[in-house]
């Protein structure tokens, strides 16, 4: 090593050093000093405040149901106020998303879903969630993460001036990005810690938050049976980014010191009554799955995949599985305003792809194109079908039908009715579309768990589903006047 080399990282060492001495906080809540940046408390609110309305926009904004809003804020209010900083005002948001999600801001902005407002059984599941969030904000754990982005930064810059920006360099600047990208496992952990010492402190069941855990699993182990991929419950799950288990709340409340509260706080009763009505699953704005057909009563169109085909609806795009990897995506075809389908689908969708048997085509009175391409995925060569379908002067809709080589001619006819099933829906159907909603139900005498079910508006999965929103076992025996939560639309 040269002496050149030695003052640079003399000299990064130094400028390391600076940082830590001017960049240390200590956590309120932990006690726990850990270096921040320079990110202040003041930063924090600010930051928050920041990306609010970002974070709302993303995920379908806020849900419109004021009465919630208000009781879920007046919860949050409650277990703030057992924190260290019971004077931070918290924001607490519920969001108009039915993926079961929550998280939070720096300076106190504390989300939820509705999908997770509907999973939840009772309110001390709820405060359990909401608590552990909380304990990540008063932990400052936002300000921890960008101390360790940029620690990282200035290591990058170290490595960059000693071996010239190269691949070093970037492998670096990658921690940098990981560090931005999830909570570790010890904060996890340090917000479970914080979690039960507001919930104890608020008399809530210290357990709900491992009960709501099992609640979690469950839906997950559910979605991937659903999507036929049973061994893949990790990915469907909100753990993949809180990497929590039951055994980890136990520990943390032993940790803790958490002593048994005498008469806790579980409030199913109120909690079931506050929910009652909500909107589950899809909402208008993003369209719904009713079966094989797609419906958006916004956009006003439709259309309807092949028997076999699994639908997933997302905000950004529709997607239908099929057997053995073949698939359909949907979505707005972006930049296609004032140009024509063939032009788009040759000119600006597919322009780096060798389309053959490119031809203009009509679909219910609305201009169209299509092509069909051999192309190379990771999964081998496919072939794909594109269609673009000029819906009026603003919007252009796309089609793409993914099939392996050996499944093209079978699954060609059942690709073709799909993409002639796509159609305009009047005023009046848009009007008769309405979204499913979460409902309380009491059992009446002669009811079973099956036969509750059975009244899922879905085609498959109804008992499972009625099972994993309840919370209950295949062993269940439902009694009369037992509150339950079911499906209607």
């Amino acid at each position: 090593m040269t002496l050149s080399t030695l003052r640079v990282l003399a000299r990064a060492a130094l400028l390391l050093a600076l940082a830590v001495l001017t960049g240390c906080e200590t956590s309120p809540a932990t006690g726990r000093t850990f270096f921040s940046g320079g990110m202040s408390a003041e930063d924090e609110a600010k930051l928050g405040a920041e990306q609010h309305g970002k974070v709302q926009q993303q995920f379908g904004g806020p849900y419109d149901d004021p009465a919630l809003s208000a009781y879920v804020t007046s919860l949050g209010n409650f277990l703030a106020e057992t924190s260290e900083l019971p004077d931070l005002e918290f924001t607490f948001t519920v969001l108009d998303s039915p993926i079961i999600n929550a998280f939070a801001l720096p300076g106190g902005y504390v989300y939820v879903t509705r999908g997770l407002v509907a999973l939840a059984d009772n309110e001390a599941e709820l405060a359990g969630v909401m608590a552990h969030e909380i304990g990540h904000v008063t932990a400052r754990h936002s300000a921890e993460r960008y101390g360790q982005a940029v620690g990282a930064q200035v290591l990058a810059g170290a490595v960059g001036l000693v071996f010239g920006g190269g691949a070093e360099t970037q492998a670096v600047q990658g921690v940098s990005v990981l560090a931005l990208k999830s909570w570790s496992r010890d904060q996890e952990f340090e917000a479970d810690l914080l979690g039960v010492r507001y919930l104890t402190r608020a008399g809530f069941d210290p357990q709900a938050m491992a009960g709501f855990l099992e609640a979690l699993q469950a839906h997950a182990r559910l979605e991937a049976e659903i999507a036929g991929r049973p061994g893949a419950a990790d990915e469907f799950s909100l753990l993949q980014t809180h990497p929590r288990t039951t055994d980890r709340i136990e520990v943390a409340m032993k940790q803790a010191g958490i002593q048994a509260v005498p008469d806790p706080i579980v409030g199913r009763d109120i909690y079931l009554k506050k929910i009652d009505g909500i909107v589950y699953g899809d909402s208008p704005e993003n369209g719904f799955v009713r079966g094989q057909r797609f419906l958006h009563p916004v956009l006003r169109l439709a259309f309807e995949v092949p028997q076999g085909f699994r639908l997933i609806n997302s905000q950004s795009q529709v997607l239908a599985l099929g057997p053995e990897g073949a698939g359909i995506a949907f979505n707005l075809a972006p930049k296609s305003q004032g140009i024509a389908p063939r032009d788009y689908l040759t000119q600006v969708w597919a322009k780096n792809i060798s389309l053959q048997n490119v031809e203009n085509i009509n679909i219910n009175g609305m201009a169209a194109a299509t092509g069909q391409a051999r192309i190379s995925t990771r999964g081998g060569a496919k072939d794909a079908r594109l269609v673009v379908v000029r819906y009026d002067n603003t919007y252009m809709y796309r089609f793409l039908f993914l099939t392996n080589p050996s499944q093209t001619p079978g699954l060609a006819e059942a690709f073709k009715r799909t993409t002639y099933s796509f159609r305009k829906l009047s005023a009046a159907e848009a009007a008769e579309i309405k979204p499913m909603r979460l409902r309380i139900h009491q059992v009446q005498a002669g009811e079973t768990a099956a036969s509750i079910a059975e009244r899922f508006p879905f085609d498959s999965f109804r008992l499972e589903r009625f099972l994993v929103l309840n919370g209950f076992d295949r062993n269940v025996a439902v009694s009369p006047g037992q509150q339950v939560k079911i499906i209607t639309q």
